[in-house]
Parts: structure tokens; C-alpha cells; sequence
């Protein structure tokens, strides 16, 4: 799935390239930035999103999601309680903490509201140590992580983001790994990235995200600060698209202030709502066409998607948009279920702007010894 979605990124990026001259993308008073779709998995515009950054408590995204995996396989307990190390409770005091303390056990659901809440760092700490066994077995644990998601340009050094030549990404991959949490673990993220604040140890902390008080549409993500990276904010918004909704995540990158980076995050979302539109062109397991078999147990085969498929385009270019199926004849068994069987084209005025796999829909198994015979003449002469 991964490697499906990995492709229909690289050829989206392409269609925006191709539309981005009739739609200028907006002024972003930021390093680097990048305007994702989440429901067509489309990078709608950016800018420097390859730019090498400091991801500061951005980091913390990687490790809910690596705490919410362990939650998942039932290797962790929401209700679980930990007792807190020395070096969870010493780590940097000057920076976010939630104010745990040794002797004193902590749920697994207080941590991660201490981790995404209120940007603990001593909660990041926790909970490595609690998953992995210790923080730099952990820190491991991101890394292969990273690896698996094909965050081709980020490297992490520990499970909070405090500053580190070794801990680095990119807007680009940032999306990624923000639009994974929220496909992966839906439930956790609607539970946790919301809470505008929380209570621990008798200390009421406001979530930093901004926007989840200035639009209702917003429900996660993270913020992110250092002195030499300035201030950064991942933002979600989900709002209303046809019958259904569509999901858009920001990333901005290094602003001047905690103010600049919710107000520029804001004005993306909005951006990317007001000038584009989604729109779903197969349903899964719709097929899109029956061509022929050779060699096989059937005449025919279904071919189309294991997934709905969605378009990201500016508004009004939506009625232009054509099809055009290349496949790889002949098409011959045995045939397995979700192989690769050819590509979908989609064509604005006369260009492609976005190509997507063909899978088949269903299996063919090898006819007898005698049916491949008699399609191998028949094929001789096709």
C-alpha cells in the first residue's frame, strides 16, 4: 500500500507542476512550506519542501505513532501505568514539559496527552523508554520507521525534537508522516489532537495549536519550536466535499513567531479549500473495463483500483478532465489478484497531469494444457 501511495504522490506532483501556472500559490511568510491533500494524497503547492530543517517537537509525531503501533499489536495498555525514570524526569528543564515525576506512576493515556497536549518532553522520554526499553532503542525504532515510510530525508536523535545535528526533516516528509498517523490510527488522532488542553500534577497547559480555537474545521496536529529553526506548525482541517469530506494537512516551517505560524498555516488551509476542489473518479473495486485473457481458466478479467481514487484540481477544470486507459496486452494467465495490469492517464486539455497503476480485480488461474496450446496459435496471428 505504501509503495501504491508513494506512486501516486511522485505523478500528482507532476499534475500540480502542470496547473500551478494558471493558479499562483499563495505568499507564505515561512522557510518552507507545503499544502497537502490528504484524500488524494496530492501536494497541492510548496515551497523548498526538500529544504533540510530542524523538526523540533515535530518529532513527536513519529513517536505517537510509534506508541499508538504498540497500542494497536496490544504490547501497550491505554490504562497501563509506568513509573518515570530519572532521565525522563531530568530532561531539559527549560524546554515544554507535562511534569512527571519519579515514584509516581503515570498512565500511557496521560503520557501521550502529555506528549501531544502539552508538548512534554519528559513524556517523549517516557514513553520511549516504556515501548522500546530505553530512549536510544527507541530512537531505532523512528528510524526504521522513517525508513519504511520512504522519509527519504529525515533522520531522528531522540523522541522529543530537542535540537540535534543528527535530528532532521523536511516539509515534504513531514507531510508524509503527518497524513500516515492520521490514516493509520483515525481514532487516536480524533481522541488526542483535538484536546485543547490538559491537567497533570495540578497544571493546566493549553494546547499551542492556535487554530484548533480559530476554526472549528482544524483537529490536529503539532507545533514545533527552537531558537535556531524558529517556529513551525502541521495543521489538519477537514471540511465538507460533496457527499463526503476532504482533508487537508499544512506544514509551515520556521516563522518568526507562534503567531505567524498559526496565521500563515490558516491562510493555506483556506487557500487550498477556496481554489481547489477533490474530486473522486473510481470507486473500489469498480471496474473500469474487462479485456481479454489469454492462456487462462476465463475469457475475461475486472480491472481496476483496490482503493478509492481521488484528484485534487483547481477549481473548474474538473469537467476537463478525460481518462485514458494504457494496459499491457496481450494480458496473459496466470494473472494474480492487485498485479499490476496497465495505467490510467488523466488528461487536462490534451496533457496528462496525473497516471495511476491499473490492478487486476480479480485472479486468473492457467488454463489446460490444451487451452494454452490453442491461444498460443490463436496468438500468432493476432
Amino acid at each position: 500500500m505504501k509503495k501504491f501511495l508513494a506512486s501516486i504522490a511522485v505523478s500528482l506532483l507532476t499534475m500540480t507542476a502542470a496547473v500551478a501556472q494558471t493558479l499562483p500559490a499563495p505568499t507564505i511568510a515561512s522557510k518552507s512550506w507545503l499544502l497537502l491533500d490528504a484524500t488524494s494524497n496530492q501536494v497541492i503547492a510548496a515551497q523548498e519542501p526538500s529544504m533540510s530543517v530542524e523538526p523540533a517537537s515535530l518529532t513527536k509525531i513519529m513517536t505517537a505513532y510509534l506508541v499508538f503501533a504498540a497500542l494497536k499489536d496490544k504490547k501497550l495498555d491505554l490504562n497501563q501505568s509506568i513509573n518515570v525514570s530519572t532521565r525522563a524526569w531530568k530532561v531539559d528543564g527549560s524546554s515544554s514539559k507535562m511534569f512527571i515525576e519519579p515514584n509516581k506512576p503515570v498512565t500511557i493515556n496521560d503520557l501521550l496527552y502529555g506528549l501531544i497536549v502539552q508538548s512534554g518532553n519528559d513524556a517523549a522520554v517516557a514513553l520511549a523508554e516504556t515501548v522500546a526499553g530505553s530512549e536510544e532503542a527507541f530512537v531505532v525504532q523512528m528510524n526504521r520507521e522513517a525508513e519504511r515510510m520512504g522519509l527519504k530525508a529525515t533522520r531522528f536523535a531522540n523522541p522529543h525534537g530537542l535540537p540535534s545535528k543528527d535530528n532532521y526533516s523536511t516539509a515534504q516528509d513531514l507531510s508524509t508522516l503527518a497524513a500516515r498517523l492520521i490514516i493509520d490510527y483515525p481514532d487516536f488522532y480524533k481522541t488526542y489532537y483535538s484536546t485543547k488542553s490538559f491537567t497533570y500534577n495540578k497544571i493546566t497547559q493549553p494546547n499551542r495549536n492556535r487554530l484548533l480555537w480559530l476554526d472549528p474545521s482544524v483537529d490536529g496536529m503539532k507545533t514545533g519550536h527552537t531558537s535556531s529553526g524558529g517556529y513551525s506548525l502541521i495543521s489538519s482541517a477537514s471540511r465538507p466535499n460533496g457527499t463526503g469530506t476532504r482533508r487537508l494537512i499544512s506544514v509551515v516551517i520556521g516563522t518568526d513567531s507562534d503567531q505567524v505560524r498559526a496565521q500563515e498555516s490558516l491562510k493555506l488551509l483556506n487557500w487550498g479549500y477556496l481554489n481547489f476542489d477533490t474530486l473522486k473518479l473510481y470507486e473500489k473495486g469498480q471496474a473500469i473495463a474487462t479485456p481479454e485473457v489469454w492462456k487462462g481458466t476465463q475469457a475475461q478479467i475486472k480491472i481496476g483500483f483496490d482503493r478509492d481514487l481521488y484528484v485534487t484540481l483547481p477549481k473548474g477544470a474538473a469537467a476537463k478532465l478525460k481518462p485514458a486507459l494504457e494496459r499491457k496486452d496481450p494480458l496473459v494467465a496466470p494473472i494474480a489478484i492487485n498485479s499490476k495490469v496497465g495505467s490510467v492517464k488523466m488528461m487536462l486539455d490534451g496533457k496528462p497531469v496525473a497516471e495511476f497503476p491499473v490492478m487486476a480485480l480479480e485472479q486468473v488461474n492457467q488454463a489446460s494444457i490444451f487451452g494454452r496450446a490453442w491461444d498460443s496459435i490463436r496468438l500468432m496471428f493476432k
